[in-house]
């Protein structure tokens, strides 16, 4: 069985046993692996995953940190062959699972399987679009052409040309983004460097390959265009694996939803000038296209400010102005909103008429003209919709035109523009502005009928894994966000003694979140534990403006006593960089939002204290938050029971799952939310973490630092 590309219909029914065997003691895995540790857990999922290969079925499988998720789900896909695929939740565990996990579990195997891995394609050098920009030699930055150069050499040298690969340049350089290709700017067929694109080779490989390691927004803008008929990605497998699967839900609806910024139209009128001078410079005055494109879109970002905030807003932009969100109700009472897309819309057909004149003089100016045409048809669609929203009904027909004369937009009646993927599931229409951009959003209020559909379109194996999918045992949530009624839903709990190796404090008298200096009082009541422990501790923030106090007042603590902490900020540098420095450097303490809550893994004696400010509950005025609770509420349900609990409670499991990472590691974990204990829902939300040993004073939780007294009991 082990090598043969066999179709899944053919799979050895034994596979649920053989996988188990393969993971058990004497087994392939222990023989060619020294050091390997079967676990009863590990091969109960092994076997788990082999059953729903081989029936093609439908599994959910929550399984705790340390089970060994990740060799339980290669073994029975290796033994299985056929075509299969892993889908991640980020590129890192792409990378890691690729490079590391896969070919020890294969040659362990003797599994003779072709692998590949793909990403999507802005992590690949486009050599177009890098040399172009060599040629050009006009940037923002100084610095810019010398990092280009760098990413030239190693293209040059490199078959891959995945930009992690890099070692000259860290891989969320700005840079980078001169030198790789996006959805929009990509010419595909017509490129001049397609024989040797990289994309094109590492696409070629992931269909032929056997099993191909994917992400979840690449898997899921694979979904988005075979719903829409424009394609596909991806090769079609016959089992599909999600790893961190808890992710796939946010994934999905932002690929089956559609969104249009202003950024995009400044790289738009970047791009126009650019192209237009190089392929068609006597075709019109392309600088003034750009610069009218530009100011309108300029005016569309203001146009979310009052009268008399706009000089406020452009300073804002300077000094890192707070980012808002907007619901439908709050943008149709902007009164210059309508005004400024209507000269946003105008200027895109413009762009659109005059490329059209100039078609064929150039591949990049004739993409700039579908790329125009494409923004202008998003942009109807979500001004119908935000119409639509106000009447209650669907978006009403608009389409424009150009007239031969001057180029000026004409709306129509009949002739919209296509709908968007999965235009006729329920939708929210809201807008996310930041320092200097705006992005105008359409999203799905659920993406379980669009799943549904490719389940059912697609016979194969589907399985979700995860260490929080369910909340208390109970699976509810993420089942019904993706439609998964039909899904067996199997859990396996940690190997690891939480009740040895860490303690639960909930200190009381900090008050409540909302109250004038929250955010300090936390700091002030960890400080007795990080002084304890001499840092080494995360503080996952739910708040930016949370974040930054926190860091403040540990400042203020640290100098007034002297302990030399050693202050990590999310934001003034890299997360890789952050995290590098954080396990190497002394009595480290890391303070960081939502992209630090997850997907980070600091084993031993380096984090051994993570401080959690407040429960993670989405903010109730959110526009996607506050529509699905509406929706909720119609259909005669409580959304904070079926909806902002659960996402809460999952959320504070992921990050309670950072202290303890292996049998060895100890620690403690500081949440300052007396609601954990003042509200009866905290008890459902303590049954979701990890049965650390409660306690209730810093005291009785310092002997769980490392180094200290073992606890009795």
């Amino acid at each position: 069985m082990i090598g043969d590309a066999n179709p899944l219909g053919a799979v050895d029914p034994d596979l649920p046993e053989a996988a188990r065997t393969a993971l058990a003691e004497g087994g392939p895995l222990a023989r060619a692996m020294p050091g390997f540790r079967p676990r009863a857990g590990q091969q109960a999922l092994a076997a788990s995953i082999g059953r729903a290969v081989a029936e093609r079925g439908t599994l959910v499988a929550e399984a705790g940190t340390g089970t060994g998720k990740t060799y339980a789900y290669l073994v029975p896909l290796l033994l299985a062959g056929g075509k299969a695929m892993i889908s991640t939740g980020t590129r890192h565990l792409q990378d890691q699972l690729h490079a590391r996990d896969l070919p020890v579990v294969r040659a362990a195997l003797g599994a003779g399987l072709q692998t590949a891995l793909l990403k999507g394609r802005a992590n690949y050098v486009c050599h177009h679009h890098l040399e172009r920009h060599l040629a050009d030699g006009r940037f923002p930055d100084p610095g810019t052409p010398l990092k280009l150069r760098r990413i030239h050499r190693f293209a040059g040298v490199s078959a891959s040309g995945d930009r992690a690969e890099c070692t000259d340049l860290p891989e969320d350089d700005p840079a980078w983004g001169y030198a790789t290709s996006s959805r929009e700017n990509c010419l595909g067929q017509d490129c001049p460097e397609l024989s040797r694109c990289f994309v094109v080779r590492a696409r070629r490989e992931a269909m032929n390959a056997d099993l191909v390691v994917v992400n979840h927004h690449l898997f899921c803008a694979d979904l988005a265009l075979r719903e829409d008929s424009l394609g596909e990605l991806l090769p079609t497998a016959d089992a599909v694996v999600f790893d961190e699967a808890h992710q796939l839900p946010e994934a999905a609806t932002e690929f089956f939803g559609e969104a249009v910024s202003t950024r995009q139209l400044f790289e738009l009128a970047r791009d126009l000038v650019r192209a237009g001078v190089v392929q068609a410079p006597d075709g019109a005055d392309w600088r003034a296209l750009a610069d009218r494109l530009e100011h309108a879109s300029r005016e569309l970002r203001l146009a979310f400010e009052g009268g008399e905030d706009r000089g406020r807003a452009l300073r804002g932009a300077a000094r890192g102005a707070v980012s808002r969100r907007w619901t439908a109700e709050q943008l149709r009472a902007l009164p210059e909103l309508e005004d400024t897309l209507d000269a946003v819309l105008a200027d895109l057909v413009s762009v659109s008429a005059i490329v059209a004149v100039n078609a064929g003089r150039g591949p990049d100016l004739d993409r700039c003209g579908l790329r125009a045409t494409e923004i202008g048809e998003r942009l109807q669609r979500w001004n119908a919709a935000l119409a639509a929203d106000e009447r209650g009904g669907r978006p009403a027909p608009r389409a424009l035109d150009v007239d031969e004369n001057d180029g000026v937009i004409v709306i129509e009646p009949e002739g919209a523009a296509p709908p968007a993927p999965g235009a006729d599931d329920p939708a929210v229409v809201w807008a996310e502005t930041g320092t200097q951009h705006a992005t105008l959003r359409r999203t799905p209020l659920s993406v379980a009928a669009s799943f549904e559909r490719h389940r059912a379109g697609t016979p194969r194996a589907w399985i979700f894994l995860s260490a929080t999918l369910s909340v208390g045992g109970d699976f509810a949530h993420f089942v019904e966000a993706l439609g998964l009624h039909d899904a067996r839903c199997e859990r396996w709990d940690s190997p690891f003694d939480f009740e040895r190796q860490a303690a639960l404090w909930i200190p009381r008298g900090i008050g409540e979140a909302s109250a004038p200096g929250f955010a300090q009082r936390v700091a002030q009541a960890a400080w007795p534990l990080l002084v304890a422990n001499r840092g080494r501790a995360f503080f996952l923030c739910t708040t930016l403006r949370a974040m930054r106090e926190i860091a403040e007042r540990l400042g203020e603590l640290d100098a007034a006593e002297g302990i030399g902490l050693t202050r990590l900020v999310q934001g003034e540098a890299p997360r890789p960089l952050l995290l590098e420095r954080f396990r190497t450097e002394p009595n480290a303490v890391l303070i960081g939002s939502a992209s630090f809550w997850e997907g980070v893994d600091v084993a031993g004696d380096a984090l051994s204290l993570v401080v959690i400010d407040k429960l993670p509950f989405a903010p109730p005025d959110d526009p996607v938050v506050k529509a699905r609770g509406e929706a909720l509420r119609r259909a005669g349900r409580d959304p904070f029971s079926h909806e902002q609990l659960p996402a809460a409670a999952m959320a504070l499991k992921q990050g309670a799952g950072r202290l303890i990472r292996s049998e060895g590691d100890r620690g403690v974990l500081l949440v300052c939310d007396e609601r954990l204990v003042t509200r009866g829902y905290g008890r459902r939300l303590i049954a979701s973490l990890p049965p650390f040993r409660r306690v209730e004073r810093w005291q009785d939780a310092v002997p769980f630092l490392p180094g200290r007294e073992t606890p009795a009991g």
